[in-house]
């Protein structure tokens, strides 16, 4: 893509960080959104939660440091994209407002946006859901530690923007975001 002058385009980067309990939805909008995204020629990456840490923080545990370890190490890769003009979608859950403030501030530092999106979904939505089986595991006692059942989420008190998953669909969630870029001048 180019400009009217015909130099290269340059494109405001920025995060979208996609914060909810385990099966909210967070991945499911991240992916409808990247794929919008690519097919209008923007520059886009997701930093899926659970790719990244095997990647990035296989090392760490699920104690509260290592869970704000690994959420400042996907804050850093994503701040470093969002510098070079990608649109940065991360859906990881990042329990803890601490880890996504600091996450944010390392943005502002940088001079680059970025987005807190609360993928709100009731609990017993995310266990009817249970993409990935972690609520059947730790109703049998199998799992300890599943983030908003038996270990804190704190929720975002002002986020950029909220949705409830169980009153929208996954497109009509996807506009919701989709808005939410344009408003911020990020698409």
């Amino acid at each position: 893509m180019t400009e009217p002058n015909g130099g290269p385009a340059v494109w405001q980067g920025g995060t979208v960080w996609l914060t909810g309990l385990p099966s909210a939805g967070k991945t499911t909008l991240a992916r409808g959104l990247a794929e919008r995204l690519k097919a209008e020629g923007h520059r886009v990456q997701v930093l899926d939660g659970d790719e990244v840490r095997a990647a990035l923080s296989a090392e760490l545990g699920f104690s509260k440091e290592d869970r704000d370890t690994n959420v400042r190490r996907v804050g850093y890769v994503a701040a470093l994209l969002a510098v070079h003009g990608v649109t940065v979608l991360v859906p990881v859950i990042a329990p803890y407002a601490v880890s996504r403030a600091a996450v944010r501030d390392l943005h502002a530092a940088q001079g680059v946006p970025c987005l807190e999106v609360h993928v709100a979904t009731a609990p017993e939505t995310c266990a009817d859901r249970d993409v990935k089986g972690l609520y059947a595991r730790q109703a049998a006692g199998d799992l300890r530690g599943l983030t908003g059942v038996d270990d804190p989420y704190e929720a975002p008190v002002d986020p950029d923007l909220r949705i409830h998953t169980e009153d929208h669909t996954v497109e009509e969630s996807i506009r919701h975001l989709r808005a939410l870029l344009t408003a911020r001048g990020l698409s």
